[in-house]
Parts: C-alpha cells; sequence; structure tokens
C-alpha cells in the first residue's frame, strides 16, 4: 500500500489503536460530552493531559494549544492523516469536542 491509500490505512490502524478489543461506541451514543467524544474519537492519535490520552499520530495538542475555532475547522474538514467527522459527528458534538480541547490543552 502506497500514497493516499497508506494514509487512510494508518489513520483506520491508528483510530482503533489502544482499545484493548473493547467496542468503540457509536458516536450518537456519545451524546455532546466533549471529553467522552474525544475518548473515544480522538484519543488514539493525540496527547491531551485532561483526557488522560497519550497518542503520538497526530500533534500533541497540550503544545499546540489550538484555539476554539481551529479546533473546529480540523474535527470538521480534517487534514494530513486526520479524518472529517462533519456526517460522523453531529454539529453540536463537534463543538462539544472542540471546546473540550481548546479550553483544556495544555493544562
Amino acid at each position: 500500500v502506497s500514497g493516499q491509500d497508506a494514509v487512510v490505512v494508518a489513520a483506520y490502524v491508528a483510530s482503533g489503536a489502544g482499545q484493548n478489543g473493547a467496542e468503540a461506541q457509536s458516536p450518537a451514543a456519545l451524546g455532546t460530552d466533549g471529553k467522552k467524544i474525544f475518548s473515544s474519537e480522538c484519543a488514539s492519535c493525540h496527547t491531551l493531559k485532561a483526557a488522560s490520552a497519550t497518542g503520538t499520530v497526530g500533534p500533541n495538542l497540550d503544545q499546540l494549544h489550538p484555539a476554539l475555532a481551529i479546533v473546529t475547522r480540523q474535527v470538521t474538514n480534517g487534514g494530513a492523516v486526520m479524518p472529517a467527522f462533519k456526517g460522523v459527528l453531529s454539529q453540536a458534538q463537534i463543538d462539544a469536542v472542540a471546546k473540550f480541547v481548546s479550553s483544556n490543552a495544555g493544562k
């Protein structure tokens, strides 16, 4: 596998990393708890102390300190190896996880 196919496969593998065989919750079942959404959908790729997340595929959010608008845009549209969550998470869920990340990064 090479090129964009490799990127897609890597993102898929990373999305299930660290789940120890546990079945992931469906996005709808996560509600609008930003920490819960982050832990389920983002923690396998990103480091964020507030969620006890130590992922290394994506940027360390504690070091990045992203602003709310940036997190919202990135979660919605994706980028690089990060998948877009528009259509996977509701807008309320995207807003909740973006607020959680932007208000807790670096703490």
